[in-house]
């Protein structure tokens, strides 16, 4: 945590009130984002117990499972599920536009720009909190392996149609959702907590019910008493007035009012099933009808309260200027759409349960590299976000006192002009450290000559940016009186060495994919199995 994130808790303590940890939103919001309110069965990570979703604020889709326990309705609500997601993520891969893309020439090898199709726009999907993430991947991953009674007539628990389409959909959603900066998947406590920072602790942050009276705190109430009604009121039958965000549910819910309604649902399909005649079977029908809409109910009162937050932290969210930069990450996740729309369509298999070593290593680079790519951006985008690296010493900011022009050496020199910056920061420099400041959009970068005798001013060198003439193009330079802003972090990032194609995988990292010698794809575990 930082020094001014640390100052904001502070004062968030002392101020009874959310402080701002950002001036701009940095994260992509959709103009009809599908929000997934999920609920699973205590003791059974992989069992849906169930669901709100949709795009309509005002008209959620409850999905339910009435016995968690059986494969039947399960595949139920995967299925209905389908019919949710599916054709909200079909409605965007279905406009395009023309984009070009640097490729590798196979002929002669040569990089060459070409014209593909890029999804106009991406699907995003909201949940409430980062555990739902974690589930969206477990519902992927227990999904995309199934099989279908029409691609395998004689497997075992068919799946129906589409919940393997759906399974290779929420773990696309769910890889994406670790790349830093992506928006694809977003839980609502992150993306509200990058944005505010509360007096509490990030964990007790994941709270989506005390991290929204952290920010807006009802009249009459500080932060920490909203937050602490939030987590602990309950009403006269002893359930909590602010459910938790999910999907885990309260063991007071579990044990008072879900095990008995869901035993008498038991009973009553029992009872159905050995009706003897028309009439008993359609009374006994009635009462499995109303035990079903009793658990329909229940999973509605646990799960309304987090959809109206969900909302209203997309309200708070939608209240800040966007990011100069979010477009430009946003148009990243469009690439990887589009990416993995194209493999769903050529017919390719499902993702692999484990990557190979060269896979790993590019996700493992693109994460690291997309890191500290969006730390950069959030600096330059936001200064508040600046601050924290000034005061961190990785950046500095001040006035231009003067601006000697000289020339570098050789037949043919070129503007070098020495800029004297004013600083009341302490920027950790070394001889010849280069330092970058935004020009235009792009990276304008210098060297660090020295500093000053009274110890508040530093001597830049101006190394590139001003043009191939003599002397610097107008603007290139900064001049006296100029506020200006150099950081010690590069804006953009470098690649990293290219690594081996995934068939020329050494043997000291498991040899190349399907060689004897590689171990075997991991074996079926509960995860796996819903």
């Amino acid at each position: 945590m930082s020094l001014i994130s640390t100052l904001a808790r502070l004062e968030a303590v002392s101020t009874g009130r959310a402080q701002p940890a950002a001036t701009v939103r940095h994260r992509h919001l959709s103009d009809r984002p599908l929000v997934f309110v999920p609920l699973i069965t205590a003791g059974e990570a992989g069992a849906p117990l169930g669901a709100l979703v949709g795009t309509d604020r005002d008209a959620p889709r409850l999905l339910v499972v009435p016995q968690p326990r059986d494969r039947d309705l399960r595949f139920a609500f995967l299925a209905e599920l389908a019919d949710v997601v599916l054709p909200y993520v079909d409605a965007y891969a279905e406009v395009v536009e023309a984009a070009e893309r640097t490729e590798t020439d196979p002929e002669t090898g040569k990089r060459v720009k070409v014209e593909v199709d890029l999804c106009a726009d991406a699907p995003q999907l909201i949940v409430p909190s980062r555990a739902g993430i974690e589930l969206v991947r477990l519902l992927g991953r227990s999904m995309r392996f199934r099989r279908t009674a029409e691609q395998d007539p004689e497997a075992p628990y068919p799946a129906p149609p589409r919940v393997p389409l759906l399974g290779r959909w929420l773990t696309h959603f769910g890889e994406r959702a670790r790349v830093p900066g992506s928006s694809l998947l977003l839980a609502m406590t992150d993306v509200l907590g990058r944005h505010w920072a509360t007096g509490q602790s990030t964990l007790e942050d994941q709270h989506l019910g005390a991290l929204l009276a952290w920010i807006d705190p009802p009249e009459g109430l500080t932060g920490a008493e909203a937050a602490l009604r939030a987590e602990l009121e309950r009403d006269a039958q002893g359930q909590l007035t602010c459910p938790p965000a999910g999907p885990a549910t309260d063991p007071a819910f579990d044990n008072k009012l879900l095990a008995p309604a869901i035993e008498r649902y038991d009973r009553a399909r029992t009872a159905l099933a050995a009706a003897e005649d028309g009439l008993e079977a359609d009374d006994r029908l009635g009462a499995l009808t109303a035990a079903e809409r009793e658990i329909r109910d229940l999973v509605l009162s646990r799960t309304l309260p987090t959809w109206e937050k969900v909302w209203q932290g997309l309200d708070l969210l939608r209240e800040l200027p966007v990011g100069a930069h979010v477009e430009e990450r946003w148009t990243r996740d469009r690439w990887s759409f589009t990416g993995h729309r194209d493999r769903v369509l050529a017919g390719e298999p499902p993702q692999p349960r484990r990557d190979d070593a060269v896979t790993a290593a590019n996700k493992l680079a693109t994460r690291e590299r997309e890191q500290a790519r969006l730390e950069a951006q959030e600096a330059l985008d936001d200064p508040l976000v600046m601050a924290g690296r000034r005061l961190s010493g990785e950046a500095f900011a001040g006035e231009v006192t003067d601006v000697v022009m000289a020339y570098s050496e050789g037949k043919r020199p070129s503007p070098r002009p020495l800029v004297t910056v004013r600083t009341d920061d302490r920027p950790h420099l070394g001889e010849r450290t280069k330092v970058y400041r935004s020009l235009g959009g792009k990276p304008q970068s210098a060297e660090f000559v020295g500093a000053e005798e009274d110890g508040a001013s530093v001597v830049l060198r101006i190394l590139d940016k001003m043009g191939r003439g003599k002397e610097p193009e107008p603007g290139s330079v900064p001049e006296k009186g100029d506020r200006v802003c150099f950081t010690l972090f590069e804006h953009e990032q470098r690649g990293g060495a290219k690594l081996p194609d995934p068939e020329e995988t050494p043997w000291t990292h498991g040899g190349p994919p399907g060689e004897a010698t590689l171990e075997a794809a991991d074996p079926v575990t509960a995860e796996d199995v819903l």
